[in-house]
């Protein structure tokens, strides 16, 4: 039995009552999010920058007494939904908890730019990133919500050593959704399935570890630097979660994995309702501090 806390349990009503994801019109939904997220209290960084890095809109936020450091964020969203608008609140809170950078990527979302636009785009930006005369000298790290836990994930497995740390809250990483937490019965998994669909251009792409990385090899996992893998307990992806987390460890790679308590997916967005956003928010920040 899921236990849940009380504000996981009202969001969960309130999904309830809404159409299907399959039923919306992905247009107005994403207008709809830009929307809601313009409507929330922001706080205040020293620096906001708008960003073209290569083709790929980026936004850089700076805090005030910054150490140096770069998060390369990327957002949720099932790839499908969000952007750099929704989440600037969030990479508003992680960068003044972090005391980092924060650059939010832009990526190209499906169904109109399937897989692999939005991996692709990443690698351009960290390629810009190399050559960039102010960033290319602070120890980088990635950091991914969701859908955007799987590209940070692919990002991390695609160029090793780029990357100093890395942080997962509740990625998104399987398209086979073969653990458990599949079998819950409150339509999640069917949503997540729509998701997949949406991203992948071709059947075999669900077979690709390169879009869903939990499908890949020990040799590739082994490359990953220390990381820090969030799962919410209400969540049909915490047995993914949590089974990559052991499986990093059993590779060797370092990796500290928590469990937030009767949350459930998409909390750490929105830390005005559920609290412990907060708390993933410094947890993050401290695991990056003195990494190299």
């Amino acid at each position: 039995m899921v236990r849940l806390f009380p504000a996981a349990r009202r969001a969960i009503a309130a999904e309830e009552a809404s159409p299907p994801v399959w039923e919306v019109d992905v247009a107005a939904q994403r207008d709809e999010a830009r929307k809601l997220a313009a409507a929330e209290a922001k706080e205040e960084v020293a620096e906001v920058t708008g960003i073209d890095a290569d083709g790929v809109p980026c936004r850089l936020y700076t805090p005030e007494d910054v150490r140096e450091g770069l998060i390369v964020h990327l957002h949720g969203g099932g790839f499908v939904f969000n952007d750099v608008e929704v989440h600037d609140g969030a990479c508003r809170k992680l960068a003044n908890r972090s005391g980092l950078r924060v650059l939010s990527v832009d990526y190209r979302r499906p169904p109109e730019h399937p897989y692999p636009a939005a991996p692709d785009d990443v690698d351009t930006v960290i390629k810009w990133l190399a050559n960039d005369p102010l960033l290319s000298a602070l120890p980088a790290y990635v950091h991914g919500d969701s859908a955007g836990g799987n590209l940070a994930l692919v990002a991390a497995l695609r160029n090793p050593g780029v990357f100093g740390a890395m942080v997962l809250v509740y990625p998104f990483l399987d398209p086979s959704m073969s653990t458990p937490g599949y079998a819950m019965e409150d339509g999640w998994s069917e949503e997540a399935a729509w998701y997949w669909k949406q991203y992948a251009a071709t059947e075999a792409d669900l077979r690709n570890p390169d879009l869903g990385p939990y499908l890949a090899s020990d040799e590739e996992l082994r490359s990953l630097p220390p990381t820090l893998i969030v799962s919410a307990e209400g969540d049909i992806l915490t047995d993914e979660n949590e089974d990559f987390a052991l499986r990093l460890a059993d590779l060797g790679v370092e990796v500290v994995a928590f469990r937030a308590v009767g949350q459930i997916h998409g909390f750490w967005r929105h830390g005005t309702t559920f609290p412990a956003a907060e708390s993933v928010m410094a947890m993050t920040g401290a695991f990056l501090r003195g990494r190299p």
